[in-house]
């Protein structure tokens, strides 16, 4: 059991111990950027260590062959991420926290959705992903983002406009239709727990999401008098029982998200949204507006949320009480850049071990450090904070 005192001091051990560099090579490997303006990919966006192997044990179920790894199989576990320059360390150490803690690692396959016009192209992106964990079954699929640009609105934070965080409302017609069955990760999250078990999620009767709920929070702050003063908007809410969730982590029917097109229930609020202002951040409300009330509540450990503060000062935060499974960034803090920039949050110490992008060899520290292996009894300690 890890209680508040211990938790700070290996905080405080983690930053100060002395580097070693077991557990990662150190060399990172060079990819030719030929046909790409003769960009150094690893200067723009890197360098990233080579990350370690992650291999199946005996009891996982065999996957498909490696020429059919994108058909469904039992045995696989599907991830969606975006992935773009701004975020590619985020999602780097996103996969790598996934890969560790993962039972079957071998059998998780990624879906990354990048942006069409992003400073570095889809390839570069699948060619970084690939240099650096060489042996990951992934796919990088491309988003027009012309086909939602002219339904975003003005948000409270301008990181919450990027065309590429609309991308989740797309899935049903982004990824492959041979994936039935998703789990949607945002860039700023670590795992310390084995996907499988957020994977084996039951989404109950007709549901087609399921995440993490609170109900606790107030659900009116998250829409504009505009909606609360129509009778025919907040309307739409009768019957239901909304409760806030954060649609950085959820578990995806993908099936029954085309079959009840709620791509274009979606956009039919964002369009509202361009002529009668009835909210103010971002992608969230309309995912609140279709889905809320008939979401599969899913334990909140899976979303430790809002560790990045809030979308304006991006304050430090602690963890919500019990078990812990998922940390999540959410907000204006990240902690890569709070790192570089020497004025770190506690918490942001939990996202290091995690990290790939490491210009100088001697940050690199050892994977196999007893505070590193103790990020997953996170996942079994309900007294932790």
């Amino acid at each position: 059991m890890l209680s508040n005192a211990v938790v700070l001091a290996a905080v405080v051990w983690l930053s100060l111990l002395t580097p070693l560099t077991v557990g990662i090579r150190t060399g990172p490997r060079r990819i030719s950027t030929n046909g790409d303006g003769g960009r150094n990919v690893f200067s723009k966006l890197g360098p990233f260590m080579e990350a370690p192997e992650y291999r199946n044990g005996k009891e996982c179920a065999s996957s498909s062959s490696a020429n059919n790894r994108e058909s469904f199989d039992p045995s696989l576990v599907h991830i969606a991420m975006t992935l773009d320059s701004e975020y590619l360390r985020g999602s780097v150490a996103a996969v790598h926290s996934v890969l560790r803690h993962a039972s079957c690692p071998e059998n998780v396959f990624f879906h990354f959705v990048s942006a069409e016009f992003d400073s570095a192209s889809p390839r570069v992106l699948s060619q970084l992903v690939r240099s650096t964990f060489p042996s990951l079954n992934f796919k990088v699929y491309i988003f027009r983002e012309d086909t939602v640009i002219n339904l975003i609105s003005s948000s409270i934070r301008q990181a919450l406009e990027n065309p590429l965080n609309y991308a989740r409302n797309y899935l049903g017609d982004i990824l492959d239709r041979s994936v039935d069955r998703v789990i949607y990760l945002d860039s700023d999250v670590i795992v310390v727990d084995d996907i499988t078990k957020l994977w084996n999620t039951t989404l109950t009767k007709t549901r087609v999401i399921g995440a993490p709920e609170y109900c606790h929070a107030n659900f009116t702050q998250y829409f504009t008098s505009n909606f609360w003063s129509d009778p025919d908007l907040s309307g739409q809410l009768s019957g239901r029982t909304p409760c806030y969730f954060n649609t950085g982590v959820m578990v995806m029917d993908m099936v029954r998200w085309r079959e009840g097109n709620y791509r274009e229930k979606l956009e039919k609020w964002m369009r509202l949204q361009k002529k009668k202002r009835i909210y103010d951040l971002g992608s969230l409300p309309p995912f609140l507006l279709v889905f809320g009330g008939d979401v599969e509540a899913i334990d909140h450990r899976w979303n430790q949320h809002g560790l990045g503060g809030d979308n304006i000062r991006g304050s430090c935060r602690s963890l919500h009480p019990g078990p812990v499974s998922l940390l999540h960034w959410s907000g204006k803090g990240k902690p890569w850049v709070r790192l570089d920039e020497k004025r770190a949050c506690p918490l942001d110490h939990l996202w290091e071990p995690y990290d790939l992008y490491k210009p100088k060899v001697e940050r690199v520290k050892d994977l196999s450090l007893p505070w590193f292996a103790s990020l997953s009894e996170l996942a079994d300690d309900s007294s932790f904070l």
